[in-house]
């Protein structure tokens, strides 16, 4: 194969990765060594009784877990036979993680440079000759970093499944048919592989 094929693919390869690491969570299991993290898990606790989980990635907002958690539960409860459920016990989980790296065009430490940074030397109308070196200070690059804040959500609930009508009243309760239909146009699944 010529060198040239091969950093084609290998290019078509790296976006593609990119590609996956930049979009929501879809709705789907989760999985391990699937190209989206996150995903919706379930656990049966009893013959009616269910603890339903959603995470999203980095890229997934809060409305977007909560939304795929109760879709996740109507479509459990219609799958077992059920029409209603109720939520026993809800919690959304925030977690944020905060990166505080150096500039990241500008890395002499860890870049090919060494222990060796560049210094210049200007001429400025006034001042004279003026030198500029990042081991004495100066701010102009040197000391720059890039802080990134990442938060991630995790939803879970734990549900009862019954058959028949919904109680009226009950705030806890949900149909499970409606929810599955008022929710449909917002769920993005995986793409077909």
């Amino acid at each position: 194969m010529p060198a040239k094929s091969i950093a084609l693919a290998l290019t078509a390869a790296a976006a593609l990765s990119l590609a996956a690491c930049a979009t929501p969570t879809p709705y789907q299991p989760v999985v391990r060594g699937q190209t989206t993290s996150g995903g919706y898990s379930d656990v049966r606790l009893e013959t009616n009784r269910f603890r339903v989980n959603f995470q999203g990635n980095s890229l997934t907002s809060r409305e977007t877990v909560e939304g795929y958690l109760l879709f996740r539960a109507a479509e459990l409860t219609v799958q077992s036979g059920y029409d209603w459920f109720a939520i026993i016990d809800r919690d959304t989980d925030r977690k944020t993680s905060t990166y505080v790296e150096p500039d990241p065009f500008y890395r002499p430490w860890y870049g090919s440079y060494g222990l060796w940074r560049p210094a210049w030397r200007y001429y400025g109308r006034g001042m004279g000759w003026r030198g500029w070196d990042p081991f004495w200070g100066d701010p102009f690059w040197g000391d720059r970093v890039d802080v990134r804040t990442v938060e991630k959500f995790e939803a879970s609930a734990e549900i009862v499944m019954q058959k028949g009508p919904k109680p009226e009243g009950d705030v806890r309760a949900f149909d499970a048919r409606a929810v599955i239909e008022n929710l449909r146009s917002r769920v993005q699944y995986p793409p077909a592989k």
